[in-house]
């Protein structure tokens, strides 16, 4: 039997952690980090960027990345930003805050042809919100709430980007769900820019992540 290399290649490829496709088959899901390495991510280009550890066990655990802490903004952006969906799609990750008192997961994300952040234990540590609707930040407009976050433990991040929502999960607990029809979506203005295509941040704080996962929605979701 003849063997034909190139789409022999090209399916093993799509199987790789790290590798992302807006064309992945509804339903599918693909992690997003490979616990080896920062395959598929770069530290971010913040004038502040701290350094970015790969912690194979972290306390004991699974692998992790940590963001180590900075004075203002510092985290990790993906290479891979024309593979990405823009809409129809999941992230899910765990975040922990390891040190300092803002927020430990900026998770900026791709939606229709603009973007935004949703900011996990933000303005003192509290706030969970989508960055910007209609020029207003995560604290100040309906997507804003706030909860307390404890240091030193796994929280669970589930955000999804649909054609007329954006909805997010905090432990299984639902924290935004807003209705995008008509309104503005955009970055806060600043240096959130240099997490594009895809990227998660902490602000003075140091964190952790892991399980970060990319899951693209069938029809009936």
């Amino acid at each position: 039997m003849k063997v034909h290399p190139a789409p022999l290649l090209l399916a093993l490829a799509s199987m790789l952690p790290g590798k992302t496709s807006a064309a992945d088959p509804a339903g599918s899901a693909r992690p997003l980090f490979d616990g080896l390495s920062l395959a598929g991510w770069r530290p971010s280009a913040f004038d502040s960027q701290a350094a970015v550890k790969i912690e194979p066990s972290f306390r004991g655990e699974r692998p992790a990345i940590v963001l180590e802490k900075s004075d203002h903004l510092s985290g990790i952006s993906r290479t891979d930003g024309g593979a990405l969906p823009r809409t129809n799609y999941e992230i899910s990750l765990d975040a922990m805050r390891l040190a300092g008192g803002d927020f430990f997961c900026g998770l900026t994300f791709p939606v229709g042809d603009s973007a935004c952040t949703l900011v996990v234990g933000g303005w003192g540590g509290m706030v969970v919100g989508i960055s910007c609707i209609d020029n207003a930040d995560a604290s100040e407009n309906e997507t804003t709430t706030s909860r307390d976050f404890r240091s030193d433990r796994w929280y669970r991040i589930r955000l999804r980007v649909t054609q007329k929502k954006l909805e997010a999960w905090i432990d299984d607990e639902k924290a935004v769900d807003f209705e995008t029809e008509g309104r503005r979506l955009d970055l806060r203005f600043g240096e959130i820019k240099h997490s594009l295509p895809l990227g998660i941040a902490a602000y003075e704080t140091r964190a952790a992540l892991r399980d970060i996962t990319l899951r693209i929605l069938p029809p009936e979701e």
